[in-house]
């Protein structure tokens, strides 16, 4: 497929790094043009470009941006066709200085997103560290794959959706319509916690929403007051930790 990756961060990056690895056409936009990402996205293997040259001639796109900053893209949109599938692969955390009143009062975060660019989109690689995207992908059929929701209301793009999150090395688990998208935002049983396809389907049953808000900002605080960076796997096993359900619930 031709890709086209807005957002060449750590999870943008990694995105275009595996599905480059699994034979797509990828390009790739960082904020602050080509020039700046034309080395690591060579390494990739991956062509740098502008954004505006992201969206066009492509069959995916993917949003890898900070999720406030998803209006300031919007207008590259007007002239994608429908057809394109749309992936958005932000989190929102009001911690980073932005909060959107909506999402505070409960709105699915791509729900919001979908409203801001006009047009429909998929929720998946959002649930998954960039660490164990990049590390933790297996072949199908491997004893302990992990696996990653994807939501959304269109079946052909969650289709194409679930190709490339197994082509990632994950196992794609259709996690409902974009308004069910909650049950794997920050702070959910399902969120960087590292599961297996029938753990996860557990855990996104066992979400609670207004939970979820509580959790989030209590693990941010957590990880950011520590005395030094947290390593991958204490974000993991913290992340089941304060998230897991009641027993009494299972």
């Amino acid at each position: 497929m031709k890709i086209g990756i807005i957002g060449a961060g750590n999870m943008g990056g990694t995105v275009a790094r595996k599905l480059v690895a699994a034979g797509h056409s990828v390009k790739l936009a960082g904020a602050k043009g080509p020039d700046d990402i034309r080395e690591k996205a060579e390494k990739i293997g991956a062509v740098p470009v502008t954004s505006e040259d992201a969206v066009k001639d492509v069959e995916v796109i993917v949003l890898s941006i900070p999720f406030a900053s998803i209006p300031k893209v919007a207008g590259l949109f007007a002239n994608v066709p429908s057809e394109v599938v749309v992936i958005d692969t932000s989190n929102y955390y009001p911690q980073f200085g932005t909060r959107i009143p909506q999402v505070e009062e409960g709105k699915p975060e791509s729900v919001w997103s979908s409203e801001q660019l006009g047009r429909p989109v998929v929720k998946t690689f959002n649930a998954v560290l960039a660490k164990t995207l990049a590390d933790g992908g297996k072949a199908s059929g491997d004893a302990g794959r992990l696996a990653m929701p994807v939501a959304g209301g269109d079946q052909g793009s969650k289709a194409v959706a679930r190709q490339l999150v197994e082509a990632a090395g994950f196992d794609p688990l259709d996690a409902g319509e974009l308004a069910d998208s909650w049950r794997q935002q920050p702070g959910t049983p399902a969120y960087c916690t590292e599961l297996t396809i029938k753990e996860l389907k557990t855990a996104l049953a066992s979400a609670v929403k207004d939970d979820a808000p509580r959790q989030r900002d209590a693990l941010m605080e957590e990880f950011s007051s520590a005395e030094s960076p947290p390593s991958h796997e204490t974000v993991v096993a913290r992340n089941r930790e304060v998230t897991a359900p009641p027993l009494n619930n299972l």
